[in-house]
């Protein structure tokens, strides 16, 4: 009896594994036209790895704190099509010149910036920001690795014109995030 119960514990592993393996698996720099449905955009050579940590410049009186983790199997949706990725998140504290936090998504999962495409040859990574309060500042950021301990920054805001409509009224609709070409020094 417990041979049997061994048997189909096996059989059906084989069956989920076998299923699940027929996503197709594709290199972290695939464009995003070539990405079918449901596939998985992995970075086999952990080509991510090298920008993970903690940076920290400082731009106009202010002290910006950039914290990038790596994730698995990011779940994408876009240009009507769905797939998985492994993507750096970021987060970041801003401070002013007196210390003073005036932005923290640490905590925030709801604000979304997180890598969406790889240029190996650039040793660049391309970022999606959905911005903070009602979408401010949303944009793409580029990251591109100098050396071992930095990162320049290019930040491109694409609409930081706020709907008076859509945004409850007090809310702060400022842009922390620098739009200036920085680099960043890992701590």
């Amino acid at each position: 009896m417990k041979t049997i119960i061994y048997n189909s514990i096996a059989v059906f592993g084989l069956f989920i594994c076998f299923i699940s393996c027929k996503a197709q698996t594709l290199p972290l720099n695939t464009a995003l036209n070539n990405i079918p449905n449901n596939a998985y955009v992995k970075d086999f050579d952990n080509q991510l790895a090298p920008f993970i940590g903690t940076y920290k410049a400082n731009s106009q009186g202010k002290e910006i704190i950039l914290i990038i983790t790596k994730i698995d199997n990011k779940l994408e949706i876009r240009s009507k099509k769905q797939f998985f990725r492994d993507a750096l998140i970021v987060k970041y504290i801003i401070k002013n010149s007196l210390g003073q936090i005036l932005q923290d998504t640490t905590n925030d999962d709801s604000v979304e910036f997180y890598s969406i495409d790889f240029s190996a040859g650039q040793n660049k990574v391309g970022f999606y920001y959905g911005g903070t309060n009602c979408g401010v500042g949303w944009g793409d950021v580029d990251l591109k690795k100098i050396n071992s301990t930095q990162l320049s920054w290019a930040y491109y805001p694409d609409d930081t014109i706020i709907d008076s409509n859509k945004c409850p009224s007090g809310i702060d609709i400022n842009i922390y995030l620098p739009q200036e070409n920085l680099i960043f020094t890992k701590q």
